[in-house]
């Protein structure tokens, strides 16, 4: 296909993509999907050969949150039956972290719920990460607290660490529809602190909650504008007892979809698959990896995920290897640069417009999955919060 050439080779050079070709990756049919993997794969190894990232979920403190997120069991007023409990302690987040690390995992992710850190959050947090690094040489610690006041991603910084997670989640467009607590552009200020602060940016998106082709090409291309270091790209995980809990509007097929234009509209990052693999790729999952560079290990915030045990045999099933702590992630030019930020335009928008340009061809909108896979979703019961060992 001429446009899957024509992507390569603009992911190889760090190009932009226009509208037009982001929404006609959305819109390819089953019998090209292999090819859109194969081209979009091309990428990925271009720029990651073909590791795989590891990382690893802490909930912190789980539930009990004030925002009226939809796709989020933890949301207020959830009456999903997860577990609820308040901040662990530094040495219990550090164990729990120990865990993912003893599984393969680099980078730890510290998650806490609410709207967003107190002063003594910030405290609190800070000493966990200490704490952690201590316990584990060379691990990387990415905290996802909620909304950063002034000063507090500088704080985190100082305590070591080295990442900060605020995800987007959907376009600015429709993100009324899913939040009505906070706003988009409170989302956007807070990735825009944690750049501002030297952290390195971490920021993804939510598919599977009903929205349009357009919404996730308006995301992925707002998130190139923000240029993070990774993008997670999530799954949505119909909890029973949310708003969004019969929202089943996803394919193995879609899923690889949305990956694959995401890799084209970011190349030279990691993109993660994160949330929501399980449930929605289910055996495709090994095809993902030649999309994607990163995934999650073990179990997620508030749901069971794959085995690590059976993660790691996936990664070498399917030719890939684990990354090591010694490897450097990024591409050379985005790890000297703490990021690409080059001013050329290549790693945001193409200067001439490209990201509002060119009449997008008639998509159809999102493929309903035949049979709602409900007997995937399981609350997570053990690790973190609790006395079981987790699933690393």
């Amino acid at each position: 296909m001429d446009l899957l050439n024509t992507l390569v080779d603009k992911g190889l050079r760090r190009e932009l993509p226009t509208r037009g070709e982001a929404l006609a990756v959305l819109a390819t049919s089953d019998d090209d999907l292999l090819d859109v993997v194969a081209a979009a794969g091309k990428v990925r190894r271009h720029w990651f050969g073909r590791r795989v990232k590891l990382n690893y979920l802490v909930n912190l403190k789980s539930g009990l949150c004030p925002e009226d997120c939809s796709y989020c069991s933890q949301r207020l007023g959830s009456t999903a039956g997860i577990l609820k409990y308040t901040w662990l302690k530094p040495d219990q987040a550090s164990d729990a972290a120990a865990a993912g690390v003893a599984g393969g995992a680099k980078r730890v992710c510290l998650v806490a719920s609410g709207r967003g850190p107190t002063d003594r959050d910030v405290d609190r947090v800070s000493e966990t990460i200490k704490t952690i690094k201590d316990n584990n040489e060379g691990v990387e610690v990415c905290a996802c607290l909620g909304l950063l006041s002034d000063g507090q991603a500088e704080r985190l910084r100082e305590a070591g660490a080295d990442a900060y997670n605020h995800n987007l989640n959907t376009s600015e467009a429709t993100y009324g529809e899913i939040t009505t607590t906070h706003t988009y552009e409170d989302r956007v200020d807070t990735v825009q602190k944690a750049h501002a602060a030297g952290l390195s940016a971490c920021s993804g998106l939510i598919a599977g909650m009903g929205e349009t082709d357009e919404d996730l090409v308006d995301v992925v291309y707002a998130l190139r504008e923000l240029d993070p270091d990774s993008v997670p790209v999530n799954f949505l995980i119909p909890f029973e007892g949310t708003p969004l809990g019969k929202e089943w509007n996803l394919t193995p097929q879609r899923c690889l979809r949305i990956l694959a234009m995401t890799r084209f509209v970011c190349p030279d990052v990691e993109v993660r698959i994160a949330g929501g693999r399980e449930v929605h790729l289910r055996t495709m999952q090994p095809l993902a990896l030649h999309l994607a560079n990163s995934i999650f290990l073990g179990d997620y915030l508030t749901s069971e995920g794959q085995a690590g045990k059976a993660d790691l045999e996936m990664i070498a099933d399917a030719g890939f290897e684990v990354e090591g702590t010694g490897q450097v992630t990024l591409p050379e030019h985005r790890a000297a640069a703490g990021g690409c930020h080059d001013g050329g335009g290549v790693c945001g928008s193409e200067g001439g417009g490209g990201c509002g340009s060119d009449a997008a061809p008639e998509v159809s909108e999102p493929r309903t999955a035949a049979d709602a896979r409900t007997d995937l979703v399981a609350v997570r019961r053990r690790g973190a919060g609790t006395d079981l060992a987790p699933n690393a």
